[in-house]
C-alpha cells in the first residue's frame, strides 16, 4: 500500500495523456453531442470513484449524472431508460473487467436500448465483450493489494470523459478542454508534496485511532466519494469498522452515537460545501469527537476546530480534488494495519466469502 501510493503522481503523469486520447475516440461526435444524461455504475471502490465524479460530469460536461452503486443500477435504476434510451450513455465501471453485478448493469442497459462504455483495467474481458465501447485504464506492475492505484485510474479515466464530453456539447472550445486535461495533469506536482508531508503524520494519525472500535469519514460532493474511499481502505487493510458519510448527513444522524471520541475525518477543499464544514467541525469538537482535518495546508476554516490537520499542498478545482485529497487514506490504512499486527482482506483469518 505504500508503495502503491508513491506510485500515484507517476501514475498521474503517464496516464493523462493516454487516457484523455482513449476518452476522445470513445464516441463519435455526433454520439457525444447526443448525451444528456450519464449513469455512472460499479461496485466497491469504482462505485467509490464514480460518486467522486459526478460533480465533473455535471458541471464540466453539463449533463445529469447519477452515480449508482451495482446492485442499485440493477435493481432499482433503469425503469424509464428505454423511452430516452438513445440520449443516455451508462458507464460501468470494473477494474478486472469481471465483476459479476457490474456485467449484469451492462447487459441491462444494451436490453433498454442504451449506449454503454465499460472503463477497466483489462482489455480482452467480459466488460469490454459485453459494453458498446471501451476504455482500458490499465496500471502497469500491479501489486496485489486494496485498490489504489486502480482507483485512481478509474477516477481520472471518467474525469477525462467528462472533459471531453464537455467539450463535444459545445461547454467550450478545443482550448480549453487541453487547459483542463493539462491542469488535471499538472496535480502530479502537489500530490507529491502532499504525500511528503502527510506520511509520517498518518503514522501519527494511526497511533491516535488504533483503539478506536469504529472510524468515520465525511465528506461533500466529490469530497463524499473520496470519504467512502478512504472508509474502505481502512476496512480492507485493518478490518476495523469504517463508513463514509455525507457532511450533512452526520450532523443529523451519526453525531448522535457513542462513543462520543470517535474518531471523525473530515475532508474539505475550497468549495461549495467548506463554510459548512468549518461548523460541522466546531460542532463535532465541541460534542466531543477526535477531528482529524483533510483541508488545504493553508486552511484557516476547518482547521481552529480539528485535533490533528493533514495538510494538502496545491489548489485545484472542486472537480480534481479527489486526486489530492485521497491521498490520506492509503497511508493511513497501512499503517492502522501494521500497528494492529493486521494484513489487507483479513489475510489468514477467517473470513466472508467471495464478492458477487
Amino acid at each position: 500500500m505504500f508503495d502503491q501510493t508513491a506510485a500515484l503522481a507517476d501514475d498521474l503523469t503517464e496516464q493523462s495523456p493516454r487516457f484523455a486520447l482513449q476518452a476522445s475516440g470513445l464516441l463519435s461526435q455526433e454520439e457525444w453531442a447526443s448525451v444528456d444524461r450519464v449513469y455512472l455504475t460499479g461496485s466497491g471502490d469504482s462505485y467509490h470513484a464514480s460518486c467522486a465524479a459526478e460533480m465533473a460530469f455535471e458541471s464540466l460536461a453539463g449533463v445529469p449524472c447519477e452515480p449508482l452503486s451495482s446492485l442499485r443500477f440493477l435493481e432499482y435504476g433503469t425503469d424509464g431508460m428505454s423511452a430516452v434510451g438513445g440520449n443516455n450513455l451508462v458507464i460501468a465501471t470494473s477494474a478486472s473487467g469481471g465483476t459479476r453485478r457490474v456485467l449484469q448493469c451492462a447487459e441491462r442497459a444494451r436490453h433498454h436500448g442504451v449506449r454503454t462504455v465499460a472503463l477497466t483495467g483489462v482489455a480482452d474481458s467480459p466488460l469490454t465483450r459485453t459494453c458498446d465501447r471501451s476504455m482500458v485504464i490499465d496500471v502497469p506492475r500491479l501489486e496485489r493489494s486494496p485498490g489504489i492505484r486502480t482507483h485512481q485510474a478509474s477516477l481520472v479515466g471518467l474525469l477525462m470523459i467528462a472533459i471531453r464530453l464537455g467539450e463535444a456539447r459545445g461547454m467550450y472550445a478545443s482550448a480549453a478542454a487541453n487547459a483542463l486535461r493539462g491542469e488535471l495533469s499538472a496535480l502530479a506536482g502537489p500530490m507529491n508534496a502532499t504525500v511528503d508531508a502527510i506520511r509520517e503524520r498518518c503514522r501519527q494519525v494511526a497511533h491516535l485511532i488504533s483503539d478506536a472500535p469504529v472510524v468515520v469519514m465525511i465528506g461533500a460532493g466529490p469530497g463524499l466519494g473520496t470519504a467512502l474511499f478512504g472508509a474502505a481502505k481502512i476496512v480492507e487493510a485493518s478490518a476495523v469498522f469504517a463508513m463514509g458519510q455525507d457532511l450533512e448527513e452526520w450532523c443529523h444522524v451519526e453525531r448522535f452515537a457513542d462513543p462520543i471520541d470517535t474518531p471523525l475525518f473530515l475532508l474539505s477543499c475550497p468549495g461549495r460545501a467548506h463554510s459548512l464544514a468549518g461548523a460541522v467541525a466546531a460542532r463535532a469538537t465541541a460534542l466531543g469527537r477526535q477531528v482529524i482535518a483533510v483541508v488545504p495546508a493553508e486552511d484557516t476554516v476547518v482547521t481552529p476546530y480539528a485535533h490533528t490537520v493533514l495538510p494538502v499542498y496545491g489548489t485545484t478545482r472542486e472537480e480534481f480534488s479527489p486526486l489530492l485529497y485521497g491521498l490520506f487514506a492509503p497511508y493511513t490504512a497501512a499503517f492502522l494495519a501494521e500497528r494492529l499486527g493486521r494484513l489487507p482482506f483479513r489475510a489468514g483469518c477467517p473470513g466472508p466469502g467471495p464478492a458477487h
